[in-house]
């Protein structure tokens, strides 16, 4: 999953940035409005964390811009301590959530988990194929019950396909999703990663639709 973190304040945008890197999301990051509205409008995002009081373009209007623009990834602003304004303005704006400052590390993680599961129409942290299970707020994968160990990158890829299940997944869409823009991507990287992912999750989980790109198989896991 690739985010987008907009926030001018150092101090507070290093933390989040390794914290989100950690919790294993592809990170882009802007200190500014018109940065921000460049990428939010020319890169693919599947969340946004977004600051509303930025240098060169506020929040808000890089917000309703994007909106304008028909461009619709799930946005979660950061607002100031009761600036009840700002989080009713910014939900008319487009906002999916909002946060106020200061807040804890583990809530902001647990909103962007929800609004990417959201923007896929799933309700349950828990994501499910057959027998293959992955579990958003821990970062864990079983199958059958029994644990898969997988690299950071073979999670991300796995969970983008999982967050769209029945959806064929274009090589392109998972190297726009799963790479930061300063990352050398590769399109021959995404078969790779797809190799190592079969052989340590069960027979048909991932399938290959020539052509077009991957999809999560039939009844992954079921002897």
């Amino acid at each position: 999953m690739r985010l987008l973190l907009v926030e001018d304040e150092p101090a507070l945008r290093e933390p989040l940035r390794e914290g989100l890197a950690e919790a294993g999301y592809a990170v882009d990051v802007a200190d500014n409005g018109r940065d921000a509205l460049h990428l939010g409008l020319h890169e693919a995002f599947d969340a946004v964390v977004l600051d509303l009081g930025l240098p060169q373009l506020d929040g808000l209007s890089v917000l309703r811009r994007w909106r304008e623009a028909g461009r619709t990834m799930p946005v979660l602003i950061l607002t100031a301590r009761d600036a009840w304004h700002e989080k009713v303005t910014g939900i008319d704006a487009g906002a999916d959530d909002y946060l106020t400052k200061p807040f804890h590390h583990e809530e902001l993680l647990a909103r962007v988990r929800a609004l990417i599961r959201r923007a896929q129409g799933l309700a349950s942290p828990l994501l499910q194929h057959g027998a293959l299970v992955l579990d958003t707020r821990s970062g864990r994968v079983s199958a059958g019950g029994q644990p898969v160990a997988l690299t950071a990158h073979e999670f991300r890829l796995l969970a983008y396909l999982m967050h769209r299940p029945d959806t064929v997944v274009s090589r392109s869409e998972l190297t726009e999703h799963l790479y930061a823009q300063d990352f050398d991507r590769d399109s021959n990287t995404i078969e790779v990663f797809v190799g190592r992912l079969r052989r340590k999750l069960p027979p048909g989980t991932i399938e290959t639709v020539r052509g077009l790109g991957y999809r999560l198989g039939g009844p992954a896991g079921v002897p």
